[in-house]
This record gives C-alpha cells, sequence and structure tokens, in this order.
C-alpha cells in the first residue's frame, strides 16, 4: 500500500501543501484534514504542489474542489503545481483545469498573483 506524504512550507506568504503517492478515498481524509487546519490557521492563500503524486480519484478531486470554497470564502486563493500528464488529464477531463489555476512549478504558482 502506497502512503500519502504531506509536506508543508511557506513561499512568499503563500502556504506549500506538497503531497506525494496516492490520493484516493483512503487517502483523501488525511489530505484534507491537512487543507482544512491551514485554513483554520489562517493561511488563505495555498498552493498545493501534486508532482510527487502517482494517483488521483474522484475523491481527491473533491477534497480539492471543497478547499478551493473554503479559501475562496476568505477572499483567498489555491493554485494547483503539476505537470505530470497523468494527474493533469484528470483536470482536464473534468474541466477542472477552468476552476483552478494550473502552474508548472511552485515558484510560477506564488509569482502569478
Amino acid at each position: 500500500m502506497i502512503d500519502l506524504g504531506l509536506e508543508r512550507s511557506d513561499r512568499d506568504g503563500w502556504a506549500v501543501l506538497s503531497v506525494a503517492g496516492e490520493v484516493d478515498v483512503a487517502t483523501a481524509p488525511r489530505l484534507r484534514e491537512q487543507l482544512i487546519e491551514l485554513v483554520n490557521e489562517g493561511q488563505y492563500r495555498i498552493v498545493v504542489d501534486l508532482e510527487a503524486v502517482e494517483f488521483l480519484d474522484s475523491t481527491g478531486l473533491g477534497v480539492l474542489v471543497g478547499a478551493l470554497k473554503r479559501v475562496r470564502t476568505y477572499d483567498g486563493e489555491l493554485a494547483l503545481v503539476c505537470t505530470e500528464s497523468r494527474i493533469l488529464k484528470v483536470f482536464e477531463i473534468t474541466g477542472l483545469t477552468k476552476v483552478f489555476p494550473m502552474h508548472r512549478s511552485v515558484d510560477e504558482a506564488v509569482a502569478a498573483v
């Protein structure tokens, strides 16, 4: 079983959450908890780095959409870093590339706003 790795850091006023492994029905609750914790701490500008994600299902997408709604209630932003074609395709198929700002690197995401 592949576990979910979550690592927090800060970059120029943004909270960066680096995600590794598989985001599915078993691991998505941990991702959700981490994102809720960031918002509860007053972090309303969040970059979720998906570069090390090997698999992402609809449960994971739901967690990200929920986090986006949560930060937007505080006029915040949630950007994604994703260049892996398999993961990017999930966002393209679902139309979520029109909802989330998608970037090629954390530096690009932080500089874009």
